[in-house]
């Protein structure tokens, strides 16, 4: 079987061009998790940035601390949860379903 170099460099190319708009699409995804009943938000980007933290003036008002600190954790990581299955079926919806092995791992899921 013979392989054209000139054939492997064109989808490469194109895989990497691929990849691009895969970046850009995930920059876009948006995700939100909330705890303590909308007390706590936060917006993740599916780079896994944190674009914004609300928090509810009563979370503040009693003065525990703990129990902030408990409700942003719990909301961070349920911001997590929400933008990986927002990527999840992004990548479902770029592949038509495929189940592309290492693909998933690229992105921390």
């Amino acid at each position: 079987m013979n392989i054209n170099p000139l054939d492997l460099l064109k989808n490469a190319q194109k895989v990497q061009e691929h990849m691009g708009v895969f970046q850009e699409k995930l920059a876009s995804l948006n995700a939100t998790g909330s705890a303590g009943g909308g007390m706590v938000e936060i917006d993740l980007n599916g780079k896994f940035e944190v674009m914004a933290v609300r928090i509810a003036p009563e979370a503040i008002e009693g003065g525990d601390t703990e129990m902030l600190q408990d409700l942003v954790m719990a909301a961070f990581s349920s911001g997590l949860e929400n933008i990986q299955e927002a990527i999840r079926s992004e990548v479902s919806a770029m592949t038509g379903g495929l189940n592309i092995p290492g693909l998933s791992g690229l992105m921390g899921m």
